[in-house]
């Protein structure tokens, strides 16, 4: 039974009317359209127009691009549509997550690196302002997965680092900025990623923790969540054995499902223990760890019979609802699921106040409200994060401060960095014209020029050439990739560290904060987390003593390995 005047829907009788009438004035080719939310692959507004009106879809996500063209895309689509929709986007490290132009305020383990709890619900009201203001309702946001395991290719800079209760605090701080500003957040991945090395769009991975230390960690962060008002989860393609076995004693290893598609995780753990009582939407179902679990006919329709309310995106739009629409035929989908699925997702549409503001005419905000899309109070907010996050992991040799007078000439190798997080300007150029300003002689290495240098040419030299050496790796890290390493270049490690007893040498990572399993040999580490605009100037501030390190560690960066630590 749904309780709509309960968490997190809190629905007045005038809402729930409307609710209850929207609903029973559906066919049930509108209610099937409801339970989609589509990927945004148009910008031709006659073919949104024929998606509306042929499939009805409860909800669509852009990925970013042009803050005005998103703009006009989201108006266009609530004024096609018959029910308002849910217009979804990725905004965990701030607006930039739609519009092109939104402020990249910093990676949620650059906010853990801060261990400032404000920052956290900036990053909340920056995600919630500059997304309302493009049209954006919902948030795929925040990700609330533990980084336990180093080696996990998707966790990394996407959480709030591996201590659960630093995890819970941020993410609590992040909805309340979000939810304030008019934005449903979406409660990632359940049951939880971070646990194994393995990436959930590639093979369905695995939380193997038990029943007690899954309630300690995630069930403990998921409860709060809930508690406080989370209006929406999305059930990741990841497995917990231990839950799945504690509802079904007697299921087979083979058949276990990861969460978005098993009865036990998100009926019995999801709505049943931890009480959850909103919208669940599955994540990406294009994911392999989605679609190799069964025939895909039998999957879509199996994700809402298991206990989602709602698909995340298609692989073929027509196919995909003729699947959904031959569920409902064969009972796989009862009509009283149907029903609760979509009256789940119209009370979380008028939570949001969308079925007033339809009505209204203001479902869009005023175009002049771009404005706030990296304004100058997010800007100044960005820059402070960098000050208090930005981390100096070990400098055992004492190299910090740097005075560019006695350091002067500097080389400066760039790992990575072939285009920033954001699609913006290498960030390479930007740390490197930072170090001219503060009176570094500084040069980038390019391998036709300092390939004979650093290869073969006397050790002697290379001492008389350069002070120091900066290496700068802007290595992404991203989904459909099994690791984030360094590779140096041929022959035998071009660009490898192994002049750090000749020349003082730092190692500055802007992006994934596990390097030093791949360079334990530099004494001087620095983590920044984030590849935003704001972190070059500040990291060049710190390295020269303008400015204290203050950031702290929310993870592991020696990857637990002895020899990285000295």
């Amino acid at each position: 039974m749904i309780d709509l005047k309960a968490n997190p829907f809190f629905l007045k009788d005038g809402d729930i009317a409307w609710v209850e009438k929207t609903l029973d004035g559906m066919s049930e080719e509108e209610k099937v359209g409801q339970l989609f939310c589509l990927h945004g692959d148009s910008d031709d507004f006659n073919e949104l127009r024929r998606i509306v009106e042929a499939y009805h879809p409860g909800a669509m996500m852009y990925r970013p691009g042009a803050a005005e063209k998103i703009y006009e895309i989201h108006k266009l689509l609530q004024e096609e549509s018959k029910t308002p929709m849910l217009l979804a986007a990725n905004l965990e490290a701030g607006g930039d997550g739609i519009g092109n132009e939104g402020t990249f305020f910093g990676r949620q383990i650059q906010v853990a690196a801060s261990d400032n709890t404000e920052q956290a619900y900036r990053l909340g009201v920056i995600a919630g302002r500059e997304g309302a203001a493009v049209g954006c309702n919902w948030a795929f946001a925040p990700v609330v997965d533990i980084d336990m395991n180093f080696s996990n290719p998707i966790t990394n800079v996407r959480t709030y680092g591996s201590d659960p209760e630093r995890v819970k605090r941020m993410s609590l701080a992040y909805m309340k900025g979000c939810q304030e500003n008019g934005v449903a957040v979406s409660v990632k991945h359940f049951p939880g990623d971070g646990v194994d090395d393995r990436d959930q769009h590639l093979l369905a991975s695995v939380n193997s923790l038990s029943v007690e230390e899954w309630d300690r960690t995630y069930g403990d962060i998921y409860s709060a969540m809930i508690r406080n008002g989370a209006k929406t989860i999305m059930a990741g393609h990841i497995m917990q054995p231990a839950y799945t076995r504690y509802f079904s004693p007697d299921i087979k290893d083979e058949d276990i499902m990861p969460g978005s598609l098993s009865p036990e995780l998100l009926q019995g753990l999801l709505r049943g223990k931890l009480e959850f009582n909103g919208l669940i939407v599955t994540d990406a179902t294009a994911m392999v760890g989605f679609g190799a679990m069964g025939r895909r006919e039998d999957l879509i329709p199996g994700a809402i019979a298991a206990g989602c309310d709602m698909i995340l995106f298609t692989r073929d739009l027509e196919e995909d609802v003729a699947s959904m629409k031959k569920g409902i035929q064969d009972g796989v989908v009862t009509q009283e699921r149907l029903d609760e699925a979509v009256k789940r997702i119209l009370a979380t549409k008028a939570s949001l106040g969308l079925n007033t503001r339809k009505k209204n005419n203001t479902l869009m905000p005023p175009k002049e409200g771009l404005s706030v899309l990296k304004c100058q109070e997010h800007i100044t907010w960005a820059y402070q994060l960098a000050d208090e996050s930005i981390t100096l992991v070990k400098d055992t040799q004492k190299l910090i401060p740097v005075d560019p007078e006695k350091k002067k000439r500097a080389m400066v190798i760039v790992l990575g960095d072939a285009v920033s997080a954001s699609g913006k300007p290498a960030l390479g150029s930007l740390f490197i014209e930072e170090l001219k300003k503060a009176g570094f002689k500084a040069e980038r290495f390019d391998e036709k020029l300092h390939g004979a240098l650093f290869y073969k040419a006397p050790v002697k030299q290379l001492r008389e050439t350069y002070d120091i050496v900066f290496y700068f790796a802007n290595i992404k890290t991203a989904s459909n990739q099994t690791t984030v390493r360094i590779n140096w270049k041929p022959p035998m490690g071009l660009d490898a560290p192994w002049f750090v007893k000749e020349i003082p040498t730092v190692f500055i990572s802007i992006a994934n904060p596990y390097h030093l399993q791949d360079v334990p040999m530099i004494s001087t580490y620095i983590n920044a987390y984030t590849a935003n605009e704001f972190n070059p100037k500040v990291l060049v501030e710190k390295i020269t003593g303008k400015s204290e390190f203050k950031g702290k560690a929310p993870n592991d960066p020696y990857c637990g390995y002895w020899d990285a630590a000295f």
